[in-house]
């Protein structure tokens, strides 16, 4: 297992996240400057064949949101969701850096070729939310590492016209001269939890304390958060449209757009004709929210990826 920094040290605060078949495995990735952490799913006694799905979560979730379709999934092929960098169990940046798109893109093709490259077959990807932003621009990036591609509520990274860059700069780097401020302790993980579904993309009771545990450290006080405090800084530059528009059109995989019906994406016609300039692109609504692959009713989710997967 990865040696907590100190920023991040504490006792876990864990709960079972297995749904349907054997729980996750523990895992660790060293990279070069940081070590990744995050869940496999998969009979250890039988391991399923095939090249491997890697699942990529959403901004401040972890590992854990793939607790409801992993295990269905990983009877055919090895899933491993992978916690990012200041998420879940991973390492924190070190002091200085910031949590920067290109970053975790960085921190996937590293992973990818130092952990999951051995056979040379290239991988799947499934990423939520940020992490289907990353997986896209991944596999824009390195096409010949990625066999297939889906896109959970995700289309491509939010993007700022250019005259808008300074301003960005300057709130940017303002906000990390200022810092964060003091962590908020809450007397357990049903007080955190509440805080979590009531957040930007509202979860239900049952989704939050499934997400949440793998987010909070224990203290002689109570419980904090071990995400990184940075993630919340705003981004030092954004891609303009001209530039997401480049990577989207250089994803050779298949790709799987889920598009949840009560999702993020439901009102933004103009990234919704982003669908146009993926290639080879399969489209699929279900019902739900932002986090439909984890909260209510995830068959319709299910299907549609082992159908896209086969």
């Amino acid at each position: 297992m990865n040696k907590p920094m100190s920023d991040c040290a504490g006792t876990a605060v864990t709960v079972p996240v297995a749904l349907d078949g054997p729980a996750p495995l523990e895992k660790s990735w060293p990279l070069q400057h940081m070590t990744l952490a995050g869940l496999s799913w998969g009979d250890a006694a039988e391991p399923p064949s095939g090249s491997p799905v890697i699942g990529l979560h959403g901004w401040l979730d972890n590992a854990a949101t793939f607790s409801k379709i992993a295990p269905t999934l990983a009877r055919a092929q090895p899933f491993h969701g992978i916690d990012f960098a200041g998420h879940g169990h991973s390492d924190h940046r070190p002091p200085g850096q910031q949590y920067e798109l290109v970053n975790y893109v960085a921190d996937t093709a590293e992973l990818i070729d130092r952990h999951f490259s051995q056979s040379g077959e290239p991988v799947t990807l499934i990423g939520h939310s940020l992490g289907g932003i990353v997986g896209a621009l991944y596999a824009a990036s390195f096409p010949e590492k990625v066999k297939r591609l889906v896109m959970i509520d995700s289309l491509g990274p939010l993007t700022l016209e250019p005259e808008k860059s300074a301003d960005q700069l300057r709130k940017g780097i303002t906000k990390k001269m200022r810092g964060s401020g003091k962590p908020t302790v809450y007397p357990g993980l049903e007080e955190a939890a509440k805080i979590r579904a009531g957040g930007l993309s509202p979860l239900s009771s049952q989704a939050a304390h499934l997400l949440v545990p793998r987010n909070l450290r224990e203290t002689q006080d109570g419980v904090v958060w071990r995400t990184d405090a940075r993630l919340r800084h705003p981004s030092l530059s954004r891609f303009d449209e001209a530039q997401v528009t480049g990577f989207l059109r250089a994803i050779e995989a298949p790709v799987l757009f889920v598009r949840a019906a009560d999702g993020l994406l439901g009102g933004r016609s103009s990234w919704l004709e982003r669908t146009g300039l993926i290639r080879d692109l399969t489209e699929v609504t279900v019902p739900g929210g932002h986090h439909c692959h984890l909260d209510g009713d995830v068959v319709p989710v299910i299907n549609a990826l082992k159908e896209f997967l086969a």
